[in-house]
């Protein structure tokens, strides 16, 4: 494998939201080409059968043709990383020789590990592994039947209110109908940080903090008691 050469992936997942957060960890990621993003195993057997795939990553539960099913027809010259919300299959997942085994929600940290794990085992694309673009800082978001391009750093912080999300920017609210583990796993843990069930918080924003909660732009937030430990350990590091 050359310095300069592509990786070419598949995402392979029925969940649409599963296939933004790895498409957007992805496209941080020098030398990954996504060939396509499919909803189901037969979508993926059609690329498969007609461009040369090096790598995938599969969701293991899905309709009518499991992950499994679908790692065990393929060429074995094709590696796999498994991606699922349960724990269970772990050990049918490692037995099949993937190269990872992701449990959502991913983070970007979690998914950059399994890549470079690959690049291990199966030649180095550059000399420092994974090497992540300078100008990904940056996610794409559904609202108002429209994909948005928000910055992170222009996000103050983000609450949740069952299965959709109000992002708070400076001078407007985005709502988006998405879980807060979700969003949570694609954005980059060095900028923002979770302090309770319903609400993350982007650390450059913060403008004061107690044992109980955390002032942003005038907008006082609670630190739950799950969250706290964690929370007030990264904070004493600035």
């Amino acid at each position: 494998m050359t310095k300069h050469q592509m990786i070419s992936c598949l995402i392979v997942d029925d969940e649409s939201i599963a296939r933004e957060i790895i498409a957007t960890h992805l496209s941080k990621i020098k030398n990954i080409h996504v060939i396509a993003s499919c909803s189901n195993a037969l979508e993926a057997f059609n690329h498969i059968s007609n461009q040369n795939i090096d790598l995938v990553f599969l969701d293991i539960n899905m309709p009518e043709i499991s992950g499994i099913s679908f790692a065990k027809s393929i060429n074995s010259n094709i590696k796999v990383i498994f991606t699922t919300a349960y724990r269970d299959y772990a050990v049918e997942g490692f037995e099949l020789k993937a190269v990872d085994y992701l449990l959502k929600p991913i983070s970007f940290e979690r998914l950059k590990k399994a890549l470079d794990t690959y690049f291990d085992i199966y030649g180095n694309v550059t000399n420092s592994k994974t090497s992540t673009h300078d100008i990904s800082e940056f996610m794409f978001v559904r609202s108002d039947r429209k994909m948005i391009k928000i910055d992170y750093r222009s996000i103050y912080y983000i609450e949740s209110y069952s299965d959709y999300l109000k992002i708070h920017l400076e001078h407007q609210t985005i709502v988006t109908r998405e879980t807060i583990s979700a969003i949570e796993a694609k954005l980059p843990k060095r900028l923002f940080m979770r302090i309770h069930r319903s609400y993350i918080i982007s650390i450059n924003h913060i403008k004061s903090f107690t044992n109980e909660h955390i002032t942003i732009n005038n907008q006082t937030l609670p630190i739950s008691r799950s969250y706290k430990k964690e929370v007030l350990k990264q904070l004493e590091k600035f």
